[in-house]
């Protein structure tokens, strides 16, 4: 059991000779729980001076090798859901000296990504899509005649979300060589919520757990093989080997520990689901633990946070809907604070924009705190039981815009574009702390549904002013009068940088402070005696909030440059080098203005 990180590489002598799946084949099995250990640990060092996805890898050590030491991957299909624990397998097929480089530009990729390896088979990030896609792959398999495997991994948390149940009602009906294995650490993120969660926890420890957990994944027409212990080498090898041997759908139910190895995510697997890279030692310093929350000023999260629980102590009527995600948007307070008003519907964001619907209905008002990237999969909910009903339903679309090191699956590039051409909808992009917290009042106060969107980490506002009012709806926020006939129209958090360049080229500076409705009083005003708009937004140009301005723009004797993020996927790195990427940091703000003086 570790207790510490290492800060220099450990011996790993067993594990130096595995590169890719057919040199661990040579082992004998004997060998593989020491494998196991030196995977471990290596592990253990290089997400220490990389920072990136933890406890989930840790916890499916042994679960990785013995697939891989079984599977002729990669002809057979080894599919992991959402990805945060697929370390040990980029280790084991052929990534271990890039290790050093992942979550970082031009690094490896923090998920499976089929561009980064043929191992890869299919790429994961968001949950519960594994069984569905092994099930294409399976079937694809049959109709071309081949005798390949394939496995999805999913957790107990990854479980919890209706598309896992629609896949695996499909794999009975066509009776496919499907295997699922259920990796139930009773956690996904935070701690699993529902009645699933609850019926597996509940069977663990009785007599008669093989037979009830058998007879809920059989009546799904699988074969159900469990719960065994899945860090055990010599129980875990022999059941897939008979597993592997049979045909139809499978189910193999093992019962893992997150964080498995080292003690502190075991005592604390929430904390350590992800961790910082830890720094260098100095000579004189103490090895000690990374620090996996820092005491930094609050975040756009703790903003939104905060605002919550004041907000509840004296308007009975709120509640916080979270999709799995109540540490990240952070409602723990509440949580605590009001635990009846608080609902983590675990990973099932289309249950919780309908079931925040049906609360608006009987006149509670919900908030759902959702990161734009899981927004799009309740969008269908959104128009139809939200929108189209006119319901007060905030949505705290956290994480909104480009995230950094998760790269392309997490980034919330779309939310404006998905949502703006629906009818009855209201969108806020406050661009500083300060401007949530007005965005929040003003949205509570609203009689139909809202949408806030707001970054990852901090803004420019180092105080909030927490006894401020509201702003009203549609009502930009002029920062200053250019002389240029140019002018600037900000849409969220890239103000400050925004706010430098206006200065510099003399422009004048809008803060928009909603996408829709636009300020179109004076947007009109603006078009009499300016020229030229720029717009600036931490969102996809195509069908963003400047097409929004254009459009309504577009009969009057104005130009435009739409600056936000290209038609194109941005690599994972920090963020800061992903806003440099697209031209978001205040050297490419300025060259685009410079470029439109060239030539004005």
């Amino acid at each position: 059991m570790h207790s510490k990180i290492p800060h220099t590489q450990p011996d790993t002598p067993l594990l130096d000779l595995i590169d890719n799946p057919s040199e661990l084949k040579t082992l004998k099995q004997s060998q593989l729980p020491e494998l196991a250990e030196q995977l471990r640990a290596f592990l253990l060092y290089t997400v220490g001076q990389t920072g990136g996805h933890f406890g989930g890898g840790l916890g499916v050590v042994e679960l990785t090798i013995a697939l891989h030491y079984l599977l002729d991957t990669p002809r057979d299909h080894l599919i992991w859901d959402v990805g945060h624990q697929s370390y040990p397998h980029k280790i084991l097929t052929g990534r271990k000296r890039a290790m050093l480089s992942i979550r970082q530009l031009r690094g490896l990729h923090p998920f499976p990504d089929r561009n980064e390896s043929q191992y890869d088979d299919f790429g994961t990030g968001h949950s519960s899509t594994s069984i569905s896609a092994a099930l294409g792959m399976c079937i694809a398999d049959r109709l071309n005649q081949l005798p390949h495997r394939s496995v999805a991994v999913i957790g107990d948390g990854a479980l919890t979300a209706g598309m896992a149940f629609e896949a695996l009602n499909h794999a009975s009906h066509v009776d496919a060589n499907l295997l699922v294995i259920l990796n139930d650490n009773d956690m996904s993120i935070s701690a699993n919520e529902g009645g699933l969660a609850n019926y597996l926890a509940s069977q663990l420890k009785t007599k008669i757990a093989t037979e009830a957990n058998a007879a809920l994944f059989e009546a799904l027409a699988f074969d159900y093989t469990g719960p065994i212990d899945g860090h055990d080498l010599n129980s875990l090898i022999p059941a897939l080997e008979t597993i592997l041997a049979k045909s139809g759908p499978q189910f193999l139910h093992i019962i893992t520990t997150k964080g498995k190895g080292f003690y502190p995510a075991e005592s604390d697997p929430v904390g350590y689901h992800a961790i910082t890279k830890i720094e260098p030692l100095a000579d004189d310093q103490v090895d000690e633990l990374p620090v996996t929350v820092q005491a930094k000023r609050k975040t756009f999260a703790n903003i939104f946070g905060q605002w919550m629980v004041q907000r509840a102590a004296f308007d009975p009527k709120l509640v916080a809907i979270t999709p799995a995600m109540k540490e990240g948007s952070d409602l723990v307070e509440f949580a605590r604070e009001f635990p009846q008003r608080f609902f983590d519907v675990a990973i099932a964001e289309q249950h919780a924009l309908t079931f925040a619907a049906g609360l608006a209905c009987a006149e509670i008002k919900p908030v759902v705190a959702i990161y734009s990237t899981f927004l799009q999969r309740g969008y269908d909910q959104y128009i139809h039981d939200i929108a189209i009903q006119n319901l007060p339903v905030i949505l705290a679309v956290d994480r909104a815009g480009l995230v950094g090191q998760d790269g392309a699956t997490h980034a919330g590039c779309y939310d404006i574009a998905a949502l703006r051409c629906i009818p009855n909808t209201v969108i806020m992009t406050p661009s500083d702390e300060q401007e949530l917290w007005l965005a929040l009042n003003s949205a509570s106060e609203c009689p139909g549904p809202v949408a806030i969107r707001y970054p990852r980490g901090f803004g420019s506002c180092e105080a909030v002013d927490k006894n401020s009012d509201c702003i009203e709806i549609g009502q930009a926020k002029v920062l200053r009068r250019g002389n240029s006939k140019m002018a600037l129209l900000n849409f969220g958090p890239l103000l400050q940088d925004a706010s430098y360049v206006a200065e510099d080229y003399d422009l004048t500076l809008v803060d928009m402070r909603f996408v829709k409705p636009l300020d179109e009083a004076l947007l009109t005003e603006l078009a009499v005696d300016h020229q030229h708009f720029f717009t600036l937004e931490d969102h996809a140009i195509a069908a963003g909030a400047g097409s929004a301005v254009s459009q309504f723009l577009a009969d009057k004797l104005v130009t435009f440059t739409h600056l936000g993020i290209p038609d194109t996927l941005i690599p994972h790195g920090t963020r800061e080098q992903q806003l440099k990427i697209c031209g978001l940091d205040e050297q490419g703000i300025a060259q685009a203005v410079e470029r439109k003086l060239q030539g004005f």
